[in-house]
């Protein structure tokens, strides 16, 4: 799979207008400012084609990129304390919406701050993942903000926390140094056979 062959496709505001789907789904999920574009541009080896901001909350729309006969979806951050109810509504029924609507979802790359414990918004996704049999991996972002010796506490933390789950692979990832970037293409590509 040429993961730089990626272009852009399209973005969606609200459920409603999402095609239906056509092509085998690999999804990118997480909180707000976890780093889902970043990890997006690292594993597709292009410096912006999944805008990067700074603030969290930017993502409020679905966005659908394409790599031959398959579409990588980067699904709105979830999370975000200073966004209105409305929204933060909206973006729970849009997400809810796209994965009960039968698409061909292979994979769920969930994005997790390895430098904290997962929020109770991560802990509901996980459950709901695993309550819909849906195939996942751990992506434990900004691993490169960690020294070693945190590095490893929390590689061990986290391992605790996410023991109830039962994920393909948990995988350190840093958007700088690439680590981690290998392994997640293998998963996507091994979901696809």
């Amino acid at each position: 799979m040429r993961f730089d062959n990626a272009e852009f496709e399209a973005s969606y505001g609200t459920f409603k207008q999402i095609p239906a789907a056509t092509k085998p789904e690999i999804v990118f999920s997480g909180r707000s400012n976890v780093g889902k574009s970043s990890l997006l541009n690292k594993i597709l080896n292009r410096k912006a084609l999944a805008k990067v901001s700074a603030s969290p909350g930017k993502t409020v729309t679905v966005n659908f990129f394409s790599i031959g006969n398959v579409r990588l979806v980067d699904l709105p951050g979830y999370g975000y304390a200073k966004v209105s109810r409305s929204e933060k509504e909206r973006w729970a029924k849009m997400i809810e919406s796209y994965f009960n609507s039968n698409r061909d979802i292979r994979l769920v790359v969930q994005l997790i701050d390895m430098r904290h414990k997962p929020t109770q918004d991560d802990i509901v996704m996980l459950e709901f993942l695993t309550q819909m049999e849906i195939p996942y991996i751990i992506a434990l972002t900004k691993s490169d903000k960690l020294n070693k010796t945190q590095y490893k506490q929390q590689q061990s933390l986290l391992q605790e926390e996410l023991a109830g789950f039962a994920p393909i692979d948990i995988i350190p990832f840093s958007a700088k140094s690439g680590e981690g970037s290998d392994k997640i293409k293998s998963a996507i590509e091994k979901s696809l056979k």
